[in-house]
């Protein structure tokens, strides 16, 4: 699956585990790996999820940022293991922590429980407000509030504009790397050869993007406020519509309404994940989602989407 809107896109998303609360022999628990230039970031941790990376192939050193939807086991019992590896890996800077309201003492907790030889710089943030929690020159981490029975966040990742050279122009008029390309990526009018170059004419702009990630929920504002104009959404759909009691039951979504949820905030392309353990194949699923949204696939383990 590639939605790339540039050649040389470095953002991709690695699912680690598709499964609901029960893994299965195909399934592992909650993971998703967000590659976004020299940082990785990791949307829920499940038991086993750094057995995964390591299968995947990827390194887990470049893990810059964790975001917790919320402490049911099945999305956070990998943590111990991954922190346990980092520091076993002379991990370097800080690994920054976010989730829900409790996160930092449930954190403080996890090491009382277990015996850490080395230990990491860790800093745990509990997001207690939706909206915005961190913002850098490249990107915005937004948290919503979802509704699954305990404290549950969504996410969203959103990649901000960005000016890109404009090869043939600045060939044309003989300029050459220096400090006055980085200017002119930065929106500065520049002088060459006296006279004046405007980022206007010799860069171009990169349309930024968003990914959002809704964890387990019913149906909630939270939800369509995360999707709201996604160029992709993750969304979870434990069960098919025929099984939606069961869903409303157990506070999670059907397929259909991931669709819904897609189809009336303006989404591009939906994946689906968290499948129930019921599912041996997502055939069902599918033909549930495409009632109501066509751009539609459902994540398997080491699936890998460009984005």
């Amino acid at each position: 699956i590639n939605m790339q809107h540039e050649p040389h896109s470095t953002m991709h998303l690695l699912f680690l585990g598709t499964s609901c609360m029960v893994p299965t022999k195909e399934r592992n628990h909650s993971g998703i790996l967000l590659s976004c230039g020299s940082e990785d970031i990791l949307i829920d941790c499940g038991e086993g999820t750094q057995r995964q990376i390591k299968i995947a192939g990827t390194a887990p050193s470049r893990i810059k940022k964790i975001l917790i939807t919320h402490w049911h086991g099945d999305h956070v019992l990998g943590l111990p293991g991954l922190i346990q590896t980092l520091a076993a890996s002379e991990y370097e800077g800080s690994l920054h922590i976010f989730g829900p309201k409790g996160t930092k003492e449930r954190i403080e907790k996890m090491f009382d429980v277990f015996v850490f030889d080395k230990k990491i710089n860790l800093e745990v943030t509990d997001v207690t407000k939706d909206g915005v929690f961190f913002e850098n020159c490249e990107y915005a981490l937004i948290a919503q509030r979802l509704e699954h029975g305990i404290d549950t966040l969504g996410y969203a990742f959103m990649k901000k504009d960005r000016r890109r050279i404009n090869i043939k122009y600045v060939r044309n008029i003989g300029m050459k790397d220096g400090p006055q390309l980085g200017a002119l990526q930065r929106g500065q009018t520049v002088t060459w050869k006296g006279k004046k170059v405007t980022p206007e004419n010799a860069t171009v702009i990169v349309r930024g993007r968003k990914i959002s990630f809704i964890s387990d929920t019913v149906l909630c504002r939270g939800c369509f406020e995360l999707a709201k104009d996604s160029d992709l959404l993750v969304c979870e759909s434990a069960y098919t519509s025929a099984l939606e009691e069961k869903a409303r039951k157990y506070r999670h979504l059907t397929a259909r309404q991931a669709s819904e949820i897609a189809n009336i905030a303006n989404v591009h392309k939906l994946v689906l994940t968290h499948f129930s353990q019921r599912y041996k194949t997502t055939d069902e699923l599918i033909e549930d989602a495409e009632t109501t949204f066509s751009n539609v696939v459902c994540a398997r383990d080491f699936m890998k989407i460009k984005v």
